[in-house]
């Protein structure tokens, strides 16, 4: 398996003084996603959780949402010339009945910052994707609560300690507990590897939870928490206006700027308890 940290050494200059120290590096390298042995995705990721990593993103695309609809996922021997195995491909089968997706259209499923459509044909593309609704009631949250998770998801971000290079991604109760969390240089890789975690935990949707980000929320984090079935996003940096908007059009909570008691509710307002 891969090293998800490496060390280096390095100059350091301090107040003009300089000094070699040995630092400690996230690893970032390539991981290649196929589809019953045809190419489907490649996305750069820390290595771990690959097959969460491979199940989220596939229920992010829509092409499944439950367990039973993936047959296997491995990874391939043989993946360089010499035949020896990288541990950066993997190989997912879906189970028969199940529909491939048509790998030809739109962005061919590379993973990016920006789909490359306009704002209306992406929101159109992920309303008749999701297979769960968000809106209604769901659960209600208390501020208070909101407030202490960005606290509870730096304590557990194990290899952000080592490195200071990852972002990161928590599940949470309604009551603030953690149930899960992943690590990654992209942060949309740090939610797809918990969405495959409840994909394969048989947990989705997962309609009594929150989504808790350590940075920005971007629209395709958004579309990842609807496809999941989260009702409620927490970001502590700022959304974007396309976040924002399909945060609207799903009727799902999220919250921008959460640091401390200190926060925006941009969408789904009435799930967000005060006092």
């Amino acid at each position: 398996m891969g090293r998800v940290t490496v060390r280096e050494r390095v100059l350091r200059i301090r107040d003009g003084a300089a000094s070699e120290r040995v630092d400690t590096l996230v690893v970032e390298e390539p991981l290649e996603v196929r589809l019953d042995g045809d190419p489907l995705s490649i996305t750069m990721r820390t290595p771990g959780s690959d097959f969460d990593l491979a199940a989220g993103f596939l229920v992010s695309e829509g092409v499944v949402a439950e367990r039973h609809e993936i047959a296997a996922i491995r990874y391939c021997a043989g993946a360089t010339e010499d035949g020896s195995n990288t541990y950066n491909v993997l190989d997912v089968t879906l189970a028969p009945g199940v529909p491939r997706p048509d790998t030809s259209l739109e962005r061919n499923f590379y993973t990016s910052s920006s789909c490359g459509l306009c704002g209306k044909a992406s929101l159109d593309a992920v309303r008749t994707r999701a297979r769960w609704p968000v809106g209604g009631d769901g659960p209600r949250v208390g501020a208070d609560t909101l407030a202490v998770l960005p606290d509870r998801l730096r304590e557990a971000q194990r290899v952000f300690d080592r490195t200071g290079g990852l972002h990161a991604a928590g599940l949470f109760t309604p009551d603030g507990e953690l149930l899960a969390l992943r690590e990654d240089v992209g942060r949309h890789n740090a939610v797809d590897k918990l969405v495959g975690w409840a994909l394969r935990s048989e947990r989705l949707p997962l309609r009594e939870s929150v989504l808790m980000l350590s940075g920005r929320a971007s629209f395709e984090l958004v579309q990842k928490a609807w496809m999941a079935g989260i009702p409620v996003v927490a970001a502590v940096s700022a959304p974007s206006s396309l976040a924002v908007d399909l945060a609207a059009e799903a009727g799902l909570t999220l919250v921008g700027f959460l640091r401390g008691s200190s926060m925006n509710v941009y969408a789904g307002r009435h799930r967000v308890l005060l006092g």
